[in-house]
């Protein structure tokens, strides 16, 4: 006898509550083999390929796609066991019960190979204790096309100030942000009726709020007393003004909004700024690239130059490569360089880093930021790729402006911005000539350093930027 399992959204790590259903890979009837993914979220870091630890007939789907579900929401249900979709109803609450005792065996047996591991799902056979399903999900009858059960609307309940539909209780709210909403638009989350497992209120149910709050409003504006007809005629033809659009922060944008917003909260930062002469560096370029036979080797990007010059001086200046614990009040210095670099994808922007900087040349940091690049583009980066980084490496000059004050990528300490490098008049060796001329902004937490420091770690830079023969010191 087939037994029916709940397979909830695992924590995906990094301390991600919720997700965002991006795409469905399978279809309630289809046939799933352990460790298959099922469905592709997107989490504020990545996206990801959720895997299934059951293999079976798919019995259900919950939620569509562009929804977004709290860690520990059920995903979808697998008949374990079964060849093909069951045909009758799912049984009653106690044959159910039954049900799963009789098909344990075959439960462990199907379950027992799962190699990838998800928090909160083993690779061993599942535990015996399971959750009861919920007989008015499990038991949609099988179907040729898709069948996804509506989703309870949520809609505003009266209630009495401190109490939860009425009852006293602590409101069902899992997910900070969509706390952090509810007070943003002064939602009270008491009057709401989660459309999540066990009353748990969602995204959803606090945006729906949201809308009947502004549709609210926007009735009693038109309902307002009216002004005398003659001044109404005028303007009794007119079009309607069009509605402002509202799109949520979320996914990547809502995870970067956050992040920006606490670095301008909690960092003090200073921003200096020099030009500097690159066409030495443009010409250094030119020649390891040019170069054929023993010395030669794969193309040196100038993101991977600046990104070498960045090591040698963080290890000059060790202050910027740090941390501030505000709770303990200490300034933490950090061994090695995690390098982050800015990259703009179609999901937004993101900031992957290169693992252990300091142990690099310039040729294996180039390889790497090409690597992490491409994974960018496709949006295959996984949260640990794009977290954990030390120092950030910011070249804004891709987009053709020449500088700019970035903001510290928290809880990091500083980053080093480069605009565009154009020929521009400059003093060379007395005499005015053109010259590739950059501009290179650093912004800095003025708690782990003064201004000497930022400056003598912006003038090392530039100074390799005029004169890379300067690095040949640390190589």
């Amino acid at each position: 006898m087939a037994q029916v399992l709940e397979f909830k959204l695992p924590d995906l790590g990094e301390g991600l509550t919720e997700a965002e259903i991006v795409r469905w890979l399978v279809e309630v009837g289809d046939v799933v083999a352990i460790d298959q993914p099922v469905v592709e979220v997107e989490t504020a870091k990545a996206m990801v390929e959720v895997p299934c630890p059951y293999g079976g007939v798919v019995t259900a789907r919950f939620g569509e796609e562009g929804s977004e579900l709290p860690v520990g929401a059920p995903l979808l249900t697998v008949a374990v066991g079964a060849t093909e979709a069951p045909a009758s109803p799912a049984p009653s609450t106690s044959s159910a019960s039954g049900a799963s005792s009789a098909g344990a065996p075959a439960a462990e047996e199907s379950s027992a190979g799962s190699g990838n591991v998800l928090v909160g799902y083993g690779t061993g056979a599942p535990a015996a204790r399971r959750r009861r399903i919920r007989p008015e999900r499990v038991g949609t009858p099988a179907a040729p096309a898709p069948v996804v059960e509506p989703e309870p609307v949520p809609v505003a309940v009266p209630a009495v100030a401190g109490e939860v539909n009425g009852q006293q209780g602590p409101v069902a709210v899992v997910s900070p942000l969509v706390r952090r909403l509810a007070r943003q638009h002064e939602i009270d989350l008491r009057r709401l009726t989660g459309s999540g497992p066990d009353g748990l209120i969602l995204r959803a149910d606090v945006d729906s709020a949201i809308r009947e709050a502004e549709e609210a409003a926007r009735a009693q504006t038109r309902t307002a007393p009216a002004e005398p007809a003659v001044a109404e005629a005028p303007t009794a033809g007119a079009a309607a003004p069009a509605a402002a659009e509202r799109i949520p922060l979320r996914g990547v944008r809502g995870a970067v909004a956050d992040k920006l917003s606490r670095s301008r909260s909690e960092i003090p930062d200073a921003t200096c700024w020099v030009d500097a002469d690159a066409t030495e560096l443009m010409a250094a370029r030119a020649a390891m690239n040019a170069a054929s036979g023993p010395s030669g080797g794969p193309k040196v990007s100038v993101l991977a130059l600046l990104a070498r010059i960045c090591t040698a001086a963080l290890a000059r200046y060790p202050e910027l490569n740090s941390t501030v614990d505000t709770a303990a009040r200490e300034i933490v210095r950090l061994p090695g360089v995690h390098l982050g670099f800015a990259a703009q994808t179609e999901r937004g922007l993101v900031v992957p880093v290169v693992r252990d900087a300091h142990t690099r040349n310039a040729e294996s940091i180039g390889a790497e930021i090409a690597r992490l690049t491409e994974l960018a583009r496709t949006g295959k980066l996984s949260p640990a790729q794009l977290t954990g980084g030390t120092f950030t490496l910011n070249n804004y000059g891709v987009f053709g402006v020449d500088g700019s004050t970035p903001i510290i990528n928290h809880p990091e300490a500083a980053m080093l911005g480069v605009g565009r490098i154009m020929p521009k008049p400059w003093v060379h060796n007395g005499e005015l000539a053109v010259r590739q001329v950059v501009q290179l902004s650093l912004t800095f937490d003025h708690r782990v350093c003064d201004g000497g420091t930022a400056g003598g770690f912006l003038r090392y830079v530039a100074d390799c930027v005029e004169q890379p023969a300067v690095l040949l010191r640390t190589l």
